[in-house]
Protein backbone atom coordinates (compact mmCIF):
# COMPACT_ATOMS: atom_id res chain seq x y z
CA UNK A 1 0.00 0.00 0.00
CA UNK A 2 1.30 3.39 -0.99
CA UNK A 3 1.25 5.70 2.03
CA UNK A 4 1.58 10.08 1.73
CA UNK A 5 1.91 11.38 5.04
CA UNK A 6 0.62 15.32 4.97
CA UNK A 7 1.63 17.11 8.67
CA UNK A 8 2.98 20.64 9.21
CA UNK A 9 4.85 19.57 12.20
CA UNK A 10 7.94 18.00 11.13
CA UNK A 11 8.81 15.55 14.11
CA UNK A 12 5.45 14.23 13.93
CA UNK A 13 5.65 13.54 10.41
CA UNK A 14 9.19 11.84 10.43
CA UNK A 15 8.02 10.07 13.40
CA UNK A 16 4.46 8.83 11.39
CA UNK A 17 7.37 7.88 8.01
CA UNK A 18 9.41 5.85 10.86
CA UNK A 19 6.01 3.52 11.86
CA UNK A 20 5.01 3.20 8.11
CA UNK A 21 8.59 2.02 7.62
CA UNK A 22 8.01 -0.73 9.82
CA UNK A 23 4.57 -2.05 8.42
CA UNK A 24 4.55 -4.88 5.98
CA UNK A 25 3.23 -4.28 2.62
CA UNK A 26 3.80 -0.38 3.18
CA UNK A 27 5.33 2.08 0.94
CA UNK A 28 6.20 5.92 1.93
CA UNK A 29 5.93 7.75 -1.39
CA UNK A 30 6.44 11.13 0.27
CA UNK A 31 5.78 14.05 3.07
CA UNK A 32 3.73 16.86 2.42
CA UNK A 33 3.97 20.11 4.81
CA UNK A 34 0.59 21.23 4.37
CA UNK A 35 -2.60 21.26 2.64
CA UNK A 36 -1.91 23.02 -0.80
CA UNK A 37 1.62 21.01 -1.22
CA UNK A 38 -0.44 17.61 -0.58
CA UNK A 39 -2.97 18.09 -3.28
CA UNK A 40 -0.02 18.37 -5.48
CA UNK A 41 1.22 15.37 -4.36
CA UNK A 42 -1.70 13.24 -4.16
CA UNK A 43 -2.38 14.21 -7.69
CA UNK A 44 1.47 13.05 -9.16
CA UNK A 45 2.35 10.24 -6.64
CA UNK A 46 -1.46 8.69 -6.77
CA UNK A 47 -1.23 6.74 -3.05
CA UNK A 48 -3.41 4.45 -2.24
CA UNK A 49 -3.92 6.54 1.61
CA UNK A 50 -3.33 9.36 2.64
CA UNK A 51 -2.22 10.03 6.03
CA UNK A 52 -4.01 13.19 7.18
CA UNK A 53 -3.39 16.42 9.52
CA UNK A 54 -6.07 18.76 9.77
CA UNK A 55 -4.65 22.02 11.64
CA UNK A 56 -2.24 23.41 8.62
CA UNK A 57 -0.91 26.76 7.27
CA UNK A 58 -3.09 27.44 4.08
CA UNK A 59 -5.62 24.50 3.21
CA UNK A 60 -6.88 22.52 6.17
CA UNK A 61 -6.92 18.78 6.04
CA UNK A 62 -10.41 18.38 5.82
CA UNK A 63 -10.27 20.79 2.41
CA UNK A 64 -7.70 18.43 1.07
CA UNK A 65 -10.31 15.96 1.87
CA UNK A 66 -13.15 17.24 -0.05
CA UNK A 67 -10.85 18.15 -2.85
CA UNK A 68 -10.01 14.11 -3.26
CA UNK A 69 -11.95 12.19 -6.03
CA UNK A 70 -14.33 10.19 -4.06
CA UNK A 71 -14.24 7.54 -6.63
CA UNK A 72 -11.05 7.53 -8.02
CA UNK A 73 -8.61 9.04 -5.13
CA UNK A 74 -6.93 7.52 -2.12
CA UNK A 75 -8.15 6.59 1.40
CA UNK A 76 -8.01 8.99 3.82
CA UNK A 77 -7.13 8.34 7.39
CA UNK A 78 -6.89 12.04 9.67
CA UNK A 79 -4.10 12.38 12.09
CA UNK A 80 -4.42 15.08 14.39
CA UNK A 81 -4.82 16.60 18.06
CA UNK A 82 -7.83 18.00 18.21
CA UNK A 83 -10.96 15.39 18.43
CA UNK A 84 -13.73 17.99 17.72
CA UNK A 85 -13.14 17.18 14.02
CA UNK A 86 -14.10 13.76 14.06
CA UNK A 87 -17.78 14.01 13.48
CA UNK A 88 -16.74 15.99 10.51
CA UNK A 89 -14.10 13.77 8.95
CA UNK A 90 -16.05 10.63 9.07
CA UNK A 91 -18.99 12.36 6.93
CA UNK A 92 -15.73 12.45 4.70
CA UNK A 93 -15.97 8.97 4.88
CA UNK A 94 -12.65 8.99 6.44
CA UNK A 95 -11.84 5.26 7.38
CA UNK A 96 -10.28 6.22 10.98
CA UNK A 97 -9.29 9.27 12.93
CA UNK A 98 -6.03 9.24 14.99
CA UNK A 99 -4.80 11.24 18.03
CA UNK A 100 -1.76 12.26 18.70
CA UNK A 101 0.56 11.21 19.61
CA UNK A 102 0.18 7.86 17.52
CA UNK A 103 0.74 4.76 18.79
CA UNK A 104 2.01 2.42 16.66
CA UNK A 105 -0.66 -0.19 16.56
CA UNK A 106 -3.51 1.95 16.25
CA UNK A 107 -1.25 3.15 13.06
CA UNK A 108 -1.07 -0.17 12.15
CA UNK A 109 -4.78 -0.95 12.23
CA UNK A 110 -6.04 1.84 10.88
CA UNK A 111 -3.57 0.90 7.40
CA UNK A 112 -4.68 -2.63 8.18
CA UNK A 113 -8.71 -0.66 7.75
CA UNK A 114 -7.36 1.04 4.73
CA UNK A 115 -5.73 -1.68 2.59
CA UNK A 116 -9.16 -3.97 3.66
CA UNK A 117 -11.23 -1.06 2.33
CA UNK A 118 -9.20 -0.91 -0.71
CA UNK A 119 -9.36 -4.67 -1.66
CA UNK A 120 -13.26 -4.44 -1.04
CA UNK A 121 -13.91 -1.76 -3.45
CA UNK A 122 -11.47 -3.50 -5.79
CA UNK A 123 -13.36 -6.98 -5.77
CA UNK A 124 -16.82 -4.79 -6.77
CA UNK A 125 -15.12 -2.76 -9.62
CA UNK A 126 -14.37 -6.32 -10.95
CA UNK A 127 -18.18 -7.51 -10.18
CA UNK A 128 -19.28 -4.29 -12.04
CA UNK A 129 -17.01 -5.24 -15.00
CA UNK A 130 -17.96 -8.58 -15.13
CA UNK A 131 -21.78 -7.63 -15.23
CA UNK A 132 -21.28 -4.44 -17.79
CA UNK A 133 -19.20 -7.42 -20.06
CA UNK A 134 -22.04 -9.53 -20.47
CA UNK A 135 -23.90 -10.04 -23.76
CA UNK A 136 -26.86 -7.79 -23.57
CA UNK A 137 -29.21 -11.37 -24.24
CA UNK A 138 -27.68 -12.10 -20.54
CA UNK A 139 -29.74 -9.05 -19.26
CA UNK A 140 -32.97 -10.27 -18.87
CA UNK A 141 -35.59 -6.32 -19.09
CA UNK A 142 -34.85 -3.13 -17.53
CA UNK A 143 -33.00 -3.10 -14.35
CA UNK A 144 -34.92 -2.78 -11.06
CA UNK A 145 -32.22 -1.36 -9.14
CA UNK A 146 -28.88 0.76 -9.08
CA UNK A 147 -26.02 -0.15 -6.82
CA UNK A 148 -24.38 2.68 -6.21
CA UNK A 149 -20.72 3.25 -5.41
CA UNK A 150 -19.38 4.89 -1.94
CA UNK A 151 -16.17 4.63 -0.16
CA UNK A 152 -17.28 1.72 1.95
CA UNK A 153 -18.80 -0.33 -0.77
CA UNK A 154 -22.19 -0.09 -2.59
CA UNK A 155 -25.51 1.44 -1.71
CA UNK A 156 -28.83 -0.54 -3.47
CA UNK A 157 -31.62 1.85 -5.25
CA UNK A 158 -34.10 0.60 -6.49
CA UNK A 159 -35.85 2.13 -9.40
CA UNK A 160 -38.96 2.52 -8.18
CA UNK A 161 -37.26 4.85 -5.38
CA UNK A 162 -35.88 7.41 -7.89
CA UNK A 163 -37.95 10.61 -8.67
CA UNK A 164 -35.71 12.30 -11.04
CA UNK A 165 -32.20 12.03 -12.46
CA UNK A 166 -29.93 14.56 -14.03
CA UNK A 167 -26.68 14.50 -15.94
CA UNK A 168 -23.44 16.20 -14.45
CA UNK A 169 -20.29 15.68 -16.51
CA UNK A 170 -19.70 11.73 -16.72
CA UNK A 171 -21.98 11.46 -13.40
CA UNK A 172 -25.65 11.70 -12.85
CA UNK A 173 -27.71 12.63 -10.12
CA UNK A 174 -29.81 10.30 -8.95
CA UNK A 175 -32.91 11.95 -6.71
CA UNK A 176 -34.82 9.70 -4.29
CA UNK A 177 -37.62 11.30 -2.13
CA UNK A 178 -35.36 11.51 0.77
CA UNK A 179 -31.39 11.74 -0.96
CA UNK A 180 -29.20 12.32 -3.61
CA UNK A 181 -27.10 9.64 -5.25
CA UNK A 182 -24.05 10.22 -7.35
CA UNK A 183 -23.69 7.58 -10.54
CA UNK A 184 -20.66 7.56 -12.58
CA UNK A 185 -23.19 6.24 -15.86
CA UNK A 186 -24.04 8.69 -19.20
CA UNK A 187 -27.47 9.13 -19.86
CA UNK A 188 -27.54 6.87 -23.03
CA UNK A 189 -26.29 3.93 -20.80
CA UNK A 190 -29.24 4.81 -18.25
CA UNK A 191 -31.72 5.27 -20.84
CA UNK A 192 -31.09 1.47 -22.09
CA UNK A 193 -31.43 0.02 -18.45
CA UNK A 194 -34.33 1.90 -17.18
CA UNK A 195 -38.13 1.07 -18.08
CA UNK A 196 -39.16 4.69 -19.88
CA UNK A 197 -42.83 3.63 -18.13
CA UNK A 198 -40.91 4.30 -14.77
CA UNK A 199 -38.12 6.72 -15.75
CA UNK A 200 -38.72 8.62 -18.66
CA UNK A 201 -36.39 10.61 -20.80
CA UNK A 202 -37.38 14.09 -21.01
CA UNK A 203 -33.87 15.82 -22.36
CA UNK A 204 -30.68 14.67 -23.40
CA UNK A 205 -29.63 15.08 -19.69
CA UNK A 206 -32.68 14.20 -17.70
CA UNK A 207 -35.07 11.54 -16.77
CA UNK A 208 -38.41 12.31 -14.75
CA UNK A 209 -40.41 9.91 -12.60
CA UNK A 210 -44.20 10.40 -14.72
CA UNK A 211 -46.09 10.00 -11.25
CA UNK A 212 -43.75 12.50 -9.70
CA UNK A 213 -44.52 15.53 -11.86
CA UNK A 214 -47.20 18.05 -10.39
CA UNK A 215 -47.42 20.68 -12.44
CA UNK A 216 -46.72 20.80 -16.50
CA UNK A 217 -46.05 24.38 -17.70
CA UNK A 218 -46.14 25.18 -21.57
CA UNK A 219 -45.42 28.74 -23.04
CA UNK A 220 -45.30 27.33 -26.78
CA UNK A 221 -45.92 24.73 -29.10
CA UNK A 222 -42.33 23.20 -27.85
CA UNK A 223 -41.41 24.81 -24.71
CA UNK A 224 -42.66 22.51 -21.76
CA UNK A 225 -41.55 22.56 -18.27
CA UNK A 226 -41.95 19.45 -15.78
CA UNK A 227 -42.69 20.84 -11.84
CA UNK A 228 -41.92 17.81 -9.40
CA UNK A 229 -43.17 17.14 -6.40
CA UNK A 230 -39.99 17.70 -5.05
CA UNK A 231 -40.37 21.61 -6.01
CA UNK A 232 -37.99 20.78 -8.67
CA UNK A 233 -38.35 22.58 -12.15
CA UNK A 234 -37.44 20.16 -15.21
CA UNK A 235 -36.74 21.68 -19.01
CA UNK A 236 -38.41 19.01 -21.60
CA UNK A 237 -36.07 18.70 -24.56
CA UNK A 238 -37.82 20.16 -28.02
CA UNK A 239 -37.42 16.95 -29.71
CA UNK A 240 -38.64 15.03 -26.51
CA UNK A 241 -41.68 16.95 -26.16
CA UNK A 242 -44.04 14.71 -28.32
CA UNK A 243 -43.09 11.68 -25.98
CA UNK A 244 -43.55 13.25 -22.88
CA UNK A 245 -46.75 14.46 -23.82
CA UNK A 246 -48.27 11.04 -24.40
CA UNK A 247 -46.47 9.51 -21.61
CA UNK A 248 -48.53 11.92 -19.59
CA UNK A 249 -51.61 11.70 -21.42
CA UNK A 250 -51.73 15.40 -22.12
CA UNK A 251 -54.02 16.91 -25.29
Amino acid sequence: MRVLVVDDEPLAADWLARCLRDLPGVELVGVAADGDEAVERIASARPDLVLLDIQMPGRSGLAVARAIDRGEGPEVVFVTAFAEHAPEAFELEAVDYLLKPVQVDRLAEAVRRARRRREMLDAYEKIERDAAARPTAEKAGYDEELWIRRRDGYVRVRVDQIRRIEAARDYALIHTATKTYILRATMTELAERLDPAKLLRVHRSAFVRPDAVARVERSGRNVMRLHTEDGAAVEVGVSYVKRVTEALGLD
